[in-house]
């Protein structure tokens, strides 16, 4: 048994040996993706390019985290095996079918590569693809997850970050997972005392500079935070969103006292602000927006419809995207106002002269609620205006859209942890055929596939963090790391109930939750088609420089 395992550790660590070769090899594949699509090349081939792309710098970063997590001695058996089943099955589905949603598989040929993917040829890609993701290895390591009562390699966080880590973790367990599935079951907003926890903790300044009494950490802290709060509970993961995006954008853009106004109290929570940027008949359109903002002797009155406003009626500030200047279109006639509102509950959500909302039901996501709100004659002062400049309103949320995918991203890896955890506690305590289900390949074959994904995309997102704090363009990484983790979030929670078998369709098991979280995922800040499209133009304008 011991030669069987020394064996087995030997070509596992002559497998790992191979990856930086391999990585370079498909440099190859990732120069013939950049600059212009082929020439008559549809949606569908673009679109698989951009997945293409993401699938290659998800295995440059999983080929970086062996190599530091080995110099640093962490690289466990755990950590060597998952890294080298997320790059056999990788490097398959690039060659043979990858899978950009159910029903929905781009091969070689629609990508423009109808005699095989560049690189694909070279020896260590080939050996890879025949023995990095075998029967033999994933069972070996649903073995170690079962002796170790462990799903969860190890991140590779610093010191500071597991820190983070650690306290958010402990706070999930003891205030948020208790309590989540009955919230959402209610359909109730997350108590307002919880959220004052939050502020005391620093989430909702975490990325906010000291000299405004946030905590002045980066967006790595912030992806930490936000996955073990969505671990417990999407909607607790997603309240600092809202902060991180109205404060990014004051920071940004905001006079000197619109900063000193707003930011030391949303950093400390009793100031919490919403995004109001979405209209009935636009979707990602925003160039397309028509609330308008008309002027008047003291400031603006707010004419329009808008909708899916998260948290909006507890809200006391909007972040509220509106036309204008009337006679300019597309996006430069859109202006960005920080408007004040009373706070509202669920009895009375919008207690405001010239607003009125109602909200929208929805399966999942459901602690902050959703509105739609129409404005009619709502006044804002004229120095609402975000930086006191109307017409730039449109490029300044642009500009937030790195931080928002990322953190998304993060939201998108704790679900999908999540489900993960519950469906490793179900298999390994469920017997069926006098035996715990775990034992079943099928069962513990999806456990080992959901660790895999969990931990690929966790380092895709950390790289796109990490790029951000340095002060880097990252809206490609963003991207990227936001459209793998949605999909691996949703297609853990489909195979989390999938393991819970019919108990996973009864409402009182919190999987049921956790599929409905993550369906959103592959939606918002930007569905799943749109940011394919944005990744597919960016690549495509990039020419030479590397991915």
């Amino acid at each position: 048994m011991k030669s069987a395992q020394t064996n087995h550790s030997q070509e596992t660590d002559a497998l790992l040996a191979r990856l930086p070769k391999a990585n370079a090899a498909l440099d190859g594949l990732r120069a013939a993706l950049r600059g212009p699509a082929p020439q008559g090349m549809d949606q569908f081939g673009r679109h698989g390019r951009a997945w293409a792309a993401t699938y290659l710098e998800t295995l440059a970063q999983m080929n970086t985290y062996a190599s530091e997590m080995n110099q640093s001695q962490r690289l466990g058996e755990l950590e060597k095996n998952l890294t080298l089943i997320i790059f056999g099955e990788y490097l398959n589905q690039l060659a043979g079918g990858l899978p950009m949603s159910q029903g929905e598989i781009v091969r070689p040929a629609d990508l423009g590569f109808s005699d095989g993917l560049p690189g694909f040829e070279d020896e260590d890609v080939a050996h890879l693809r025949a023995h990095a993701n075998t029967a033999q290895r994933r069972a070996s390591v649903a073995q170690w997850m079962q002796e170790n009562a462990a799903a969860e390699a190890d991140a590779g966080l610093d010191e500071t970050h597991t820190m983070i880590r650690n306290q958010f973790r402990r706070f999930a367990d003891e205030k948020v997972i208790p309590h989540a599935h009955g919230w959402h079951l209610r359909d109730e907003l997350i108590p307002l005392p919880l959220i004052k926890e939050l502020g005391d903790l620093g989430v909702f300044g975490l990325t906010v500079p000291e000299e405004f009494g946030g905590m002045g950490l980066g967006k790595q802290a912030m992806c930490v935070v936000s996955e073990e709060l969505s671990r417990g509970y999407i909607g607790v993961g997603s309240l600092g969103t809202r902060t991180d995006i109205a404060a990014e954008l004051i920071l940004q853009n905001g006079t000197p006292a619109q900063k000193q106004n707003y930011l030391p109290r949303i950093a400390n929570g009793s100031m919490l602000p919403t995004a109001v940027f979405t209209e009935p008949n636009t979707g990602s359109d925003l160039a397309s927006l028509s609330t308008r903002a008309k002027k008047t002797e003291t400031g603006y009155e707010i004419i329009g419809a808008k909708t899916w406003i998260t948290h909006g009626a507890r809200a006391d500030v909007m972040t509220l995207l509106v036309r204008s200047e009337a006679d300019v279109k597309g996006h430069r006639g859109l202006s960005m106002f920080l408007a004040e509102k009373p706070r509202g509950d669920e009895k009375t959500p919008f207690p405001a002269e010239g607003m009125q909302g109602g909200e929208i039901e929805v399966l999942g996501y459901r602690g902050m609620k959703e509105y739609d709100i129409a404005f009619d004659g709502f006044a804002v002062p004229e120095d609402a205006v975000l930086g006191g400049e109307t017409g730039k309103g449109f490029k300044q949320l642009m500009a937030t859209f790195e931080s928002a995918r990322i953190q998304t991203a993060a939201r998108a890896i704790g679900v999908a942890q999540s489900a993960l955890e519950l469906a490793f506690t179900y298999a390994t305590e469920r017997t069926q055929f006098g035996k715990p289900i775990y034992q079943f390949e099928r069962v513990s074959g999806k456990l080992v596939m959901m660790a895999a994904e969990i931990l690929a995309a966790r380092q895709l997102t950390y790289f796109a963090a990490r790029k951000k704090d340095k002060g880097e363009r990252c809206d490609l990484e963003a991207g990227m790391a936001k459209l793998l983790a949605a999909r691996v979030a949703w297609a853990g929670a489909d195979n989390g109930l999938q393991i819970h078998g019919g108990n996973g369709f009864a409402l009182e098991y919190p999987i049921s939750r956790v599929l409905c979280d993550a369906r959103i995922l592959n939606i918002f800040e930007g569905a799943a088609e749109i940011q394919a499209d944005i990744i597919a133009r960016r690549i495509e304008e990039m020419g030479t420089p590397s991915l």
